[in-house]
C-alpha cells in the first residue's frame, strides 16, 4: 500500500510541475518565423498560379484590340454628337432671351416714352 500511496503522489508532483512549465505564447513561433513561412507559401502559391495562366495568341490580341479602338471611336462620336446638339440648343435659347430681352427694353423704354412726353 505504501508504494500506491507514493506512486499517487509523485504522479500528483510531476502533474503540478507540467502545469507549472511555461508553454510559449505561440507554438507557432515568433513573428518573424511566422512571416517566413508566410512569405514562402505566398511565393509557392504564385507559382502554382502562374503555371495555370494561358496566355492568348497574336491573332485574337489583334482582334480584342481592334474591336476596344471600335467601340472607343463610337462611343467619342456619340458623345461629341450630344456634346454638338446641347450646345446648339444652348445658343438658341440665348438667342431667344435676347430677343425677348431686346423687345422687353423696347416696350419699356416705349412706355417710358408715353408717360414722359
Amino acid at each position: 500500500m505504501a508504494k500506491k500511496e507514493v506512486s499517487q503522489a509523485a504522479e500528483k508532483v510531476a502533474a503540478a510541475e507540467k502545469k507549472k512549465e511555461k508553454k510559449p505564447a505561440n507554438p507557432n513561433g515568433n513573428i518573424f518565423v511566422r512571416a517566413g513561412k508566410a512569405i514562402k507559401k505566398f511565393c509557392k502559391d504564385l507559382k502554382g498560379e502562374i503555371k495555370k495562366i494561358v496566355w492568348p495568341d497574336r491573332k485574337t490580341v489583334l482582334k480584342s484590340t481592334l474591336v476596344v479602338l471600335a467601340v472607343v471611336a463610337v462611343c467619342g462620336l456619340a458623345i461629341f454628337a450630344v456634346d454638338q446638339l446641347l450646345a446648339l440648343a444652348l445658343s438658341l435659347l440665348e438667342r431667344a432671351a435676347e430677343s425677348i430681352g431686346n423687345s422687353a427694353s423696347d416696350v419699356v423704354a416705349t412706355a417710358t416714352d408715353a408717360i414722359v412726353g
